[in-house]
């Protein structure tokens, strides 16, 4: 899983164990939860340790054998821990998480054109496409979700069936070397690399943004209280929620997130990723 878990520093005092799926390279994800768990450290009076996946089903698994207490899921694998969790609490998403959405990219030497009716997704049929981890929400269920709606399935594509990069920067990485002639990833990191001006944008295009579904959330451990003795799930969303851009370090932590705030969340928002995840067998 990484770095080992610890329950308990040296003074004995309980240790809050945080985690993140690995969607985007390891170099801002360590950047961005070095951030955080300085700042949840000042903001609760305990000690946080980071504790890095391999992978987005090792998020899921080490959550549901109790080595993680809190971490970031996507919609999918969210629901997938809390079902295996009795008592874990979704604590907060992102201002933009309610409404998110997936973007469709194309090699310049795919033929492919921009999408403006969600039918024209049969274009893709026999190209060589590219999701992302197999339990991304932005990377695979919605994108798979998108294209059954216009009666597209994975089979239909070249080889008689879709690749799993991994990652986001990995499917937009595959796209652009013509590897693969399509694929789809999370919008927000599309935007990213596009402003960074990693992308070649002469090879590889946007051509379909997705409607909005609900997406990233925080999750935690429901036996937090027993664990650390206060009203630990409230000193967590208080926490998140008070994270300002008026506070540089705040900011920063924002900034890194791709978004303005964290706001409260409930499970009952995320019902219809739970749905979707049925009915393309991610959940059972």
């Amino acid at each position: 899983m990484g770095t080992p878990a610890l329950q308990a520093d040296g003074d004995g005092r309980a240790v809050l164990r945080i985690s993140a799926i690995p969607d985007q390279n390891p170099e801002k994800l360590n950047r961005l939860y070095g951030l955080l768990v300085a700042e949840l450290e000042e903001r609760l009076g305990v000690p946080v340790q980071y504790v890095p996946v391999v992978d987005y089903t090792a998020a899921v698994t080490a959550f549901r054998n109790g080595d993680l207490d809190l971490v970031w899921f996507g919609g999918l694998t969210g629901v997938q821990a809390r079902l295996q969790s009795p008592g874990a609490q979704v604590v907060a998403q992102r201002d933009i998480d309610a409404r998110f959405t997936s973007v469709f990219i194309a090699h310049r030497d795919s033929g492919l054109l921009p999408i403006t009716d969600i039918r024209e997704l049969v274009a893709l049929r026999g190209k060589r496409f590219s999701f992302g981890s197999e339990s991304s929400t932005s990377g695979r269920l919605m994108p798979q979700h998108f294209l059954a709606r216009a009666g597209v399935t994975p089979d239909q594509f070249a080889g008689g069936h879709a690749g799993f990069s991994g990652s986001h920067d990995s499917t937009l990485r595959l796209v652009e070397s013509g590897s693969y002639e399509a694929g789809a990833l999370n919008s927000q990191v599309w935007e990213s690399r596009v402003r960074e001006g990693s992308v070649d944008t002469d090879a590889v295009r946007l051509i379909w943004v997705t409607p909005g579904y609900p997406n990233y959330h925080w999750v935690a451990q429901g036996d937090l209280v027993r664990r650390f003795g206060t009203d630990i799930h409230s000193e967590l969303r208080h926490a998140l929620t008070g994270l300002s851009l008026d506070d540089p370090r705040g900011a920063t932590i924002l900034g890194l997130f791709g978004a303005t705030a964290f706001t409260p969340a409930t499970a009952a928002a995320y019902a219809p990723i739970e749905a979707i995840g049925r009915e393309i067998g991610k959940i059972r």
